[in-house]
């Protein structure tokens, strides 16, 4: 049913006018979400300076949070598809997000193209599972293509030449976490960022834990309002707070 009425209001609107009206909608829904309040725990635990990377912007509502939040900071949103970009620079207007600043391509592990896909299903394009096509991704990958520059975080020269610490790290690119991770290691390494991601039971989220682990981060999830470690056979959670051990002794 939910497909449906995507359906008709994005024949009724069209695209763009529909991701704009639901990026607002969203924007509000997401204070009262319960299953949101991972996201806003995140919020509490960055100080207001320096910068925060929004990785995977999408539409713009997360980095609205974020810039609100902490208006002293700076938001990097990083969004590779043009029509979300679209829409996120519309948010940054009308709300006048002037610490907002929204850059438009993918991140990895190499400075590259990357071909990606906003899946379509049942006739209705699905912005908020476009991803990476990609071996380790083997779902919804039938939809509109895009070919989208690709850079690494360690040689993106705005953060290299940035005197400014990077406090915070929002994670969210459909099974493609740990490549973007990979190509930040110096980033965090140096920066020791508090890391907010989703990762799913599988092959990617072994990867990124082994790979965060082995850089000094422990795992965490919220638990009764409050940070606990992460145990495999005991929590059943896929948002995941990466904390640097030398900050939580």
């Amino acid at each position: 049913m939910k497909t449906f009425i995507k359906y008709i209001l994005q024949k009724i609107l069209g695209l763009k006018t529909y991701l704009y009206v639901f990026a607002r909608f969203v924007i509000i829904k997401l204070r009262w979400d319960k299953r949101e309040k991972d996201f806003f725990h995140f919020l509490k635990l960055l100080p207001d300076e320096g910068l925060v990377l929004d990785l995977g912007a999408n539409i713009g509502a997360t980095s609205y949070h974020l810039a609100k939040k902490l208006p002293q900071s700076t938001v990097f949103s990083f969004e590779p598809l043009e029509i979300n970009m679209e829409i996120l620079k519309r948010i940054k207007k009308r709300f006048g997000l002037k610490n907002i600043r929204e850059f438009m391509m993918a991140l990895g592990d190499e400075n590259t193209t990357l071909e990606m896909v906003m899946p379509v299903i049942n006739k209705v394009p699905m912005h908020g599972l476009s991803h990476a096509i990609h071996k380790d991704i083997t779902e919804n990958n039938n939809g509109l293509k895009f070919e989208v520059p690709m850079v690494r975080l360690d040689d993106f020269q705005e953060l290299k030449n940035t005197g400014k610490r990077i406090t915070g790290i929002k994670i969210d690119v459909e099974n493609y976490e740990y490549y973007v991770l990979k190509g930040a290691e110096k980033l965090i390494k140096k920066h020791k960022p508090v890391i907010y991601c989703e990762l799913w039971e599988n092959d990617t989220r072994k990867k990124t834990f082994a790979f965060l682990n082995k850089m000094g981060y422990s795992a965490f999830i919220l638990h009764k309002k409050e940070l606990v470690p992460f145990t495999e056979n005991f929590h059943s959670k896929n948002n995941f707070f990466f904390m640097a051990d030398s900050l939580t002794d």
